[in-house]
């Protein structure tokens, strides 16, 4: 896995074997970064990074500038392989273990950009929007994006805009409709 821009641009990060993981691959993730690129100013948003598994997001919007990054994982091995490499990097994310149902269940906190990459085959995939919007932790103005294959549609959600297909990764965009 390697950073793709910004400050740690073309850094490597090499993925321990075994880890529950599959990272978003570089040609999705500059794709997805070209878009917010256009729309995002990274040093002024607050980020949560839901199903963190490596932490690959947030290392990218941390090489652009992000200081307020939350990333969520029930792993184990996964949240200490993020710790590790946020102190390699430097980096100061919470990392919080916790079912990320039941985290966005109890947190105050409102984000500016929420990222969801959870197992493509989890049976409540089509339930996280509904669960932030009704919790209120996404801030006006915000966005959702969730990663996921080709077998989940979300283009019936009341907060879907849009979706964008890079080879076998599929981003649903969702926001506040105003």
């Amino acid at each position: 896995m390697r950073i793709i821009g910004g400050k740690y641009k073309g850094k490597s990060i090499v993925i321990p074997k075994g880890l529950p993981v599959r990272p978003t691959t570089d040609y999705a993730k500059e794709s997805l970064f070209n878009i917010l690129n256009n729309s995002i100013d990274f040093e002024e948003i607050k980020l949560l990074e839901l199903f963190a598994g490596t932490g690959n997001i947030g290392y990218e919007f941390a090489s652009r500038g992000c200081k307020q990054i939350t990333s969520v994982e029930l792993n184990f091995n996964c949240i200490q392989f993020i710790k590790k490499t946020n102190k390699k990097l430097g980096l100061h994310h919470k990392v919080i273990r916790s079912d990320v149902f039941r985290f966005i269940k109890y947190n105050k906190e409102k984000y500016n950009f929420i990222f969801a990459d959870p197992p493509y085959k989890l049976e409540k995939i089509k339930n996280i929007p509904k669960l932030i919007f009704s919790r209120d932790i996404l801030k006006n103005k915000g966005i959702l994006v969730i990663e996921h294959d080709k077998y989940t549609d979300f283009s019936d959600d009341n907060y879907f805009i849009n979706m964008r297909q890079y080879g076998r990764v599929i981003f649903s965009f969702f926001n506040f409709k105003v």
